[in-house]
């Protein structure tokens, strides 16, 4: 078990966070949380973030550690997260991902480089120069930013040059960064699960706890933040469940539609994390129709690592 770490992923209310608990209880571990929503104070009813007694149990990493104004992002987690493990593993102990944030989960195990989205406009913009200028254009481009990469190429190497800029442009870093970065880490040995439920009881679900974060208070949650002088525009707010309240807190929308539109968009991020999960032909999915069935899960998962 030395140098393995066990990462959990699936969509929002799959119980991610349930089974995590019952891992790091087990192996008397740590939790790193890879929902970027959960990085945030104060934004917890809307994020299902562990309780407070939960996170007293096991200690959680990257919960409750950003002010909703800070600025974070995937490259940022990529670094902290490795510095995390690590510490974890020194204490030969087993680190225990979960999650949703599969950007930040690929940044993890395979590299930024790789992880990185696509900026369209900017690759545009490059293919523009490239006809306009010609090939050696962009590579000159490239020796200003990150001449080391620029060396292992050829100007007629055009589609890694617009590549090498792509990268340089999203995350700051010149690409061989990354890829040295890449194999500091390919000593991790990743174990990943995936929940899956069936669809029509999944969906339930996901109404089921909208309801509950209403019954619970998600309506003055957000006028709390937004009365402690938080801007309503910040991207920790620009998230499903704040959205839409911020929208009725200003005369907007009903409660009853900002709760329509809460279950209807929070339906939407639950497909859109698993066709982005369901690429990954690494994870080993789980299929389960009752929350019961994750204890027999949680043991099919220590004994595949014992």
């Amino acid at each position: 078990m030395e140098r393995s770490v066990i990462v959990i992923v699936g969509p929002t209310c799959s119980g991610k966070t349930h089974l995590s608990l019952k891992l790091a209880e087990y192996f008397k571990s740590e939790i790193i949380s890879a929902d970027s929503r959960q990085f945030y104070k104060y934004l917890n009813i809307g994020t299902a973030k562990p309780t407070e007694e939960e996170q007293k149990k096991v200690k959680h990493h990257f919960v409750n550690f950003l002010e909703p104004n800070e600025d974070y992002n995937v490259s940022k987690f990529e670094v902290d997260a490795e510095k995390i493990i690590n510490s974890i593993l020194n204490k030969n102990k087993t680190p225990i991902v979960a999650g949703g944030s599969g950007l930040y989960i690929k940044a993890l195990i395979d590299g930024i480089v790789d992880a990185a989205d696509r900026d369209d406009d900017y690759r545009i913009e490059l293919n523009r120069k490239r006809k306009e200028f010609g090939n050696e254009y962009l590579y000159k481009e490239l020796e200003k930013v990150d001449p080391e990469t620029a060396k292992k190429m050829l100007p007629q190497n055009w589609k890694r040059v617009i590549r090498a800029l792509e990268v340089y442009h999203l995350t700051g870093k010149p690409i061989w960064k990354h890829h040295q970065k890449q194999k500091e880490k390919s000593d991790f040995k990743f174990y990943q699960f995936g929940l899956l439920w069936n669809r029509d009881t999944l969906y339930k679900n996901i109404n089921a706890r909208v309801d509950k974060m209403i019954e619970k208070g998600l309506v003055a949650e957000v006028e709390d933040i937004l009365q402690s002088s938080y801007k309503k525009n910040l991207n920790a707010l620009n998230t499903v469940g704040y959205k839409e309240i911020i929208q009725h807190l200003e005369g907007d929308i009903s409660l009853v539609r900002a709760v329509e539109l809460i279950k209807r968009n929070t339906r939407r991020y639950a497909k859109r994390q698993l066709t982005w999960f369901r690429k990954d032909k690494r994870i080993e999915w789980f299929e389960l129709n009752e929350p019961s069935e994750l204890h027999n899960i949680s043991r099919k998962i220590i004994s595949k690592l014992n």
